[in-house]
């Protein structure tokens, strides 16, 4: 037992090095996770005494506790079997598909991640790009939600922006949870998207075994209490207008409900609408074709952002003009008494995002110019003015005595992209202004249905 062993000194080496990560790993490493955990604990407890809708347990557990809570549910493990049944495959097999499919939806939701660095990345962002309005009526609306019930925010869709800028004016009140498409699983934005809480999904896949993990997962978030953020539309709207209600992840909510259960299901609605969207000219590309294939980079996207917030930063006026955000009147699930009745709700809900729709500049100056094609500088406020006067008054996203302001910085941002020119004191729409004019009409156009700048296209709810 004392003799002496003679060993080679890369062995030796070898030797220490499985010693020092065997005692990392049994000692130091969970005193340390242990230390952080009850920092981060910390944290949480005095975020939640400032937020109106406190940060749920279910969304600080841990990512791989969930990942195996949503792989071994009742549900999914029944889709498994199915899976492996219809594939010829053994169980293990599907099983490690569900599994695959379950790192991919499940976030890794980290607190310090969403309020030190997330919501200062997506206030810079948005106020950099925009001029933010908020309506009066917002904070009143989402207090008077019970405090025991599931928030989910359902929202038109009419730009990429739309995650940053309602993520940054839903940050003083609580935080979201919402689905994210394939265009953003690129590093290193998809590894931050999950830290702030969102979950990626596969817009084209059609099999039963990922869309029960992907319906499981929603299903234990908001019967957990997680505040969320659906798109009922699917996707970026191609005309401008609101479009037709898919009913994907809204059918997932309202499928495991239970009307007697103590926990509630509450739909705020959320109309955005934007002075300039960034991607207009991109979406009325892919209408005109027929298709959804965008052709714009994520790489040129990023890279114009931070040109943006450069110039911003150099004291430049960089904003694209206003965008807006209002919130609807809310839905209880409960007392709708619409149970399961997923296409009766999410038609509902589009029409109260339509009644909320934010009234802004642009908007207002394409209707007046498709509408006469030339107008007289010197009338072009008349014009406007008019219009606005014909819109519900609480729907207006500025004041009477903004008007003139907010006019002549829409027609400034119009004339720089050359949509409409000015020659002998007339404002006139350009060659290839007409469709991007109409692009911006047709999200007011409801509000004037015997406009003729949205009879080309009207949305589904301006039908009914």
């Amino acid at each position: 037992m004392t003799q002496t062993v003679h060993l080679p000194l890369w062995l030796f080496i070898l030797i220490l090095l499985f010693a020092a990560v065997t005692a990392l790993s049994h000692f130091l490493l969970p005193s340390v996770r242990w230390f952080f955990r009850r920092r981060l604990e910390k944290v949480v407890a005095r975020l939640n005494k400032r937020l109106a809708r406190p940060i749920e347990p279910f969304k600080l557990a841990q990512r791989y506790d969930m990942i195996q809570r949503l792989i071994y549910d009742p549900e999914v493990t029944r889709e498994i079997v199915n899976y492996a049944e219809e594939n010829d495959v053994p169980e293990n097999v599907a099983f490690q598909k569900a599994r695959k499919y379950a790192r991919e939806i499940v976030p890794g939701f980290s607190a310090f991640a969403y309020f030190s660095f997330g919501m200062r990345i997506a206030k810079a962002l948005a106020e950099a790009v925009y001029r933010i309005k908020r309506a009066d009526a917002n904070d009143a609306i989402f207090e008077a939600v019970p405090k025991d019930s599931t928030v989910v925010f359902i929202m038109n869709h009419r730009s990429n922006m739309d995650y940053v800028l309602v993520t940054y004016l839903a940050s003083r009140s609580t935080t979201m949870s919402y689905a994210v498409g394939e265009w953003a699983r690129v590093w290193p934005l998809s590894s931050m998207i999950k830290l702030w809480g969102a979950y990626f999904i596969r817009r084209r896949s059609h099999g039963a075994l990922y869309r029960r993990v992907l319906a499981r997962y929603v299903q234990l978030a908001t019967q957990g209490g997680v505040t969320q953020a659906i798109f009922p539309e699917g996707g970026l709207s191609l005309s401008g207008a609101l479009q037709q209600p898919k009913m994907g992840l809204l059918a997932y909510v309202v499928e495991a409900y239970e009307p007697d259960s103590d926990r509630d299901i509450v739909f705020v609605p959320v109309a955005i609408n934007y002075d300039r969207v960034l991607e207009d000219r991109v979406l009325i590309a892919a209408q005109q074709r027929g298709d959804r294939r965008f052709g714009a980079r994520i790489s040129v996207v990023v890279f114009a952002f931070f040109r943006k917030f450069w110039h911003r930063v150099r004291g430049k006026e960089t904003r694209f003009g206003s965008a807006a955000v209002a919130f609807g009147a809310p839905m209880s699930l409960r007392a709708s008494g619409l149970g399961h009745d997923v296409e009766t709700l999410s038609t509902q809900l589009m029409t109260r995002i339509a009644e909320a729709m934010p009234v802004l500049a642009v908007p207002l100056i394409a209707t007046a110019l498709l509408r006469d094609e030339t107008i007289a500088k010197d009338r072009m406020i008349g014009a406007v003015s008019a219009l606005m006067a014909q819109m519900p008054a609480k729907n207006c996203a500025f004041d009477p005595e903004e008007l003139e302001a907010e006019v002549k910085r829409g027609l400034t941002g119009l004339k720089r992209r050359d949509i409409i020119g000015d020659s002998n004191d007339v404002w006139q729409i350009t060659p290839d202004g007409a469709d991007v004019l109409r692009f911006y009409a047709n999200s007011v156009a409801h509000f004037l249905p015997d406009d003729a700048a949205h009879a080309e296209e009207i949305s589904a709810l301006a039908r009914s």
